[in-house]
């Protein structure tokens, strides 16, 4: 087992052949109360949970949104879109089999989003980003990330995998920042800059 904090750096990824990200999150009333509170944590928020497959920098694959197994072979495969967050357990996940992933990726960067119009973290609580080792089809949680109640951004990099020569790091990056909705290359920098 592993356990990752963002302090600690890249972890060697050894060993571990399938990896597992998760996003949860609840759905909250904000400042309403009485039925218009009733009504907003009936109707949810929409976070989205978005892996982006780079080639030294450059963005070439998405999972996630509409793109749910973007290589084409089952090594990078989101689980489809939660539009509430409602319900127990991980609302959106992203699965990796490293084996798998073709040799021109260097590295993954998972981002979570309000990134449809009218999202926003503001409008869900308890955002928790699960890091899983998925290795031999059981899954193992070796890391939880909170990203702050305070912020006022809309975008958060929860971790980065890194292939360095024939292994894999993951680094947690945990870090905030504003992503113009619904641009899906505004996305695309984020994660780049990270």
């Amino acid at each position: 087992m592993i356990t990752l904090t963002k302090e600690d750096g890249p972890a060697d990824l050894d060993g571990v052949t399938h990896m597992c990200i998760g996003v949860s999150w609840d759905p909250t009333a904000g400042s309403s109360g009485g039925v218009l509170g009733a009504l907003r944590r009936k109707q949810g928020t929409d976070l989205d949970l978005i892996a982006i497959a780079m080639q030294n920098g450059d963005p070439v694959r998405l999972a996630g949104l509409d793109s749910l197994d973007p290589m084409g072979n089952g090594s990078l495969v989101h689980s489809g879109d939660n539009q509430t967050g409602k319900g127990d357990g991980d609302d959106e996940t992203v699965t990796v089999e490293f084996a798998r992933i073709p040799q021109n990726i260097t590295e993954i960067v998972f981002v979570a989003a309000a990134y449809k119009r009218g999202s926003s973290f503001q409008k869900a609580r308890n955002i928790s980003f699960k890091v899983y080792d998925a290795t031999g089809g059981s899954s193992q949680q070796v890391a939880d990330i909170w990203p702050s109640l305070m912020t006022a951004d809309n975008g958060c990099a929860v971790a980065k995998a890194v292939r360095r020569g024939g292994d894999w790091k993951l680094q947690v990056i945990n870090e905030t920042g504003k992503i113009k909705q619904g641009d899906e290359r505004a996305l695309m920098r984020f994660a780049a800059s990270k």
